[in-house]
């Protein structure tokens, strides 16, 4: 009998097949990332349905020499929740899917205690039942699940409010890689007692340790809202925008979301029941969202800038939630849009806010001389400076592996250079996973990753938690 059978005999004979799946069928749809660009074969996937079964699963993953991938609703883009073909040791797959109760809820305190496995639409839908608000907002809530959102510390479309999950998250409860298990479950806003460990744990994508619990923050629901689609000639010019409005509002701006011509005419062109807000074509739009302000006060202010400054082209202001949700909708839907059309390189960054029209458009100048007939997808939280900036090459490509072995590194490095040089990240929301490892190296300052990987040996210094992932200790 193999290593691979023996192990996996193992580990069902000690946890059950209600837990543990090693049919080809059962775990081939967690060993392939969503996009679909890598799989690798799993010892098996475990489905755990308590905090105290993960921590044994750990402990025998310790003893058994066997690796541990962590997996949430596996919608990243990174590659971060799914084995790694380049690790030689076993990789057992444990996802936390079954986890996934409200433990408790303080509406006094704002809080809600949720485990990892919740999807982040049933979060939402709680605190829409108590009315509360959860602010983070994916295309993906209705299956990322909130240990996944935590693991990559994601932000969403309402972080120029309400900021990523580092912000909404006041407690953690972690099984660690030798299986002992962290309660840091304190629903506190001030806590200087030391350090603040949960931050280690946000945004380490499973490396450090398996997130099991997170005590959350909750908002009052604004009891207005006004949602705007802005046509501009130019990202300079939404920049502008973005900071008249903020000097009239402050705060009561939750989202500003810049999206290119070419994202929303792959839209149009791939999402069923898809429109065009607006009349005519525009190179420029943003998608403005205000909390709070009812739909007199945003008409008021977007005609006072539609005659006072030579920047919005045209606009349309939603007249009930059902035309505001039709244009969340476009906005929502482009990531669908892109995958419709096929393969394409993508890029996750953020930029200082004034650097993004210069950087706009100095890359597409540089891409187009060296790569004639590329389109560029550009579309993203203008408010934060994140941008998703994406590519197709003029040839198509069946797959993306395909499409990353002839252009991934020469495309990559044109845009990810330039990005440094305007002091920006290589990733902004996604996180490193396994394919941005090399970027990591690259962009990244020697001393802040060398106490990076100091941390990883000295938590886990067999590697037992997601290796491959972030920097190759493998």
């Amino acid at each position: 009998m193999s290593e691979h059978l023996y192990l996996s005999q193992q580990l069902l004979d000690q946890f059950g097949s209600q837990c543990i799946k090693t049919e080809k069928s059962d775990c081939a749809p967690f060993e392939r990332d969503w996009r679909g660009r890598t799989a690798a074969q799993a010892l098996a996937v475990a489905l755990p349905q308590s905090v105290v079964e993960v921590q044994a699963l750990v402990r025998w993953c310790q003893n058994h020499d066997v690796r541990i991938v962590p997996q949430g609703g596996n919608t990243g883009l990174c590659g971060g929740s799914v084995p790694s073909p380049r690790v030689d040791h076993p990789q057992l797959i444990l996802s936390l899917s079954r986890l996934k109760h409200i433990r408790e809820w303080d509406l006094d305190n704002d809080t809600v205690t949720v485990e990892a496995g919740s999807t982040l639409k049933d979060i939402q839908e709680f605190a829409e039942q108590h009315n509360r608000l959860f602010p983070l907002s994916l295309a993906s809530e209705g299956s990322c699940q909130i240990g996944g959102n935590l693991s990559t510390n994601a932000g969403g479309v309402q972080v120029l409010r309400y900021g990523s999950m580092r912000a909404l998250t006041l407690g953690l409860e972690v099984v660690l890689p030798d299986g002992q298990l962290w309660n840091g479950l304190r629903g506190l806003r001030k806590d200087n007692t030391g350090y603040d460990l949960k931050q280690v744990f946000i945004g380490a994508e499973g490396t450090l340790g398996i997130i099991t619990a997170a005590t959350l923050k909750l908002f009052p629901r604004p009891l207005e809202q006004a949602v705007a689609w802005v046509a501009l000639k130019s990202p300079q010019d939404a920049l502008h925008l973005l900071h008249s409005l903020r000097a009239k509002l402050s705060e009561q701006i939750s989202s500003f979301e810049l999206i290119g011509r070419t994202p929303l005419a792959l839209a149009l062109h791939h999402i069923p029941g898809a429109r065009d807000p607006l009349p005519d074509i525009h190179p420029w739009q943003v998608l403005v969202q205000i909390d709070g302000l009812d739909h007199s006060e945003c008409a008021d202010i977007l005609n006072a800038l539609l005659t006072k400054q030579d920047l919005i082209r045209d606009a349309l202001l939603a007249q009930n939630a059902a035309q505001a949700q039709s244009l969340w909708a476009l906005r929502e839907n482009l990531s669908e849009a892109q995958r419709r059309e096929g393969p394409s390189l993508k890029h996750d960054i953020s930029l200082p806010m004034s650097a993004i029209p210069a950087f706009i458009e100095q890359a597409q100048i540089k891409l187009e001389e060296a790569h004639p007939g590329i389109s560029i997808v550009c579309f993203g939280h203008l408010g934060d400076g994140n941008l998703h900036y994406n590519v197709f090459p003029a040839e198509s490509f069946a797959t993306a592996q395909e499409l990353e072995q002839r252009h991934g590194e020469g495309i990559s490095r044109i845009i990810l250079d330039l990005v440094a040089q305007f002091g920006g990240s290589f990733s902004a929301e996604h996180g490193v996973g396994q394919f941005k490892v090399a970027e990591l190296a690259r962009y990244r300052d020697p001393i802040e990753l060398g106490l990076m990987r100091q941390l990883k040996i000295a938590w886990d210094p067999k590697g037992i938690l997601n290796p491959g992932k972030i920097f190759d200790l493998t």
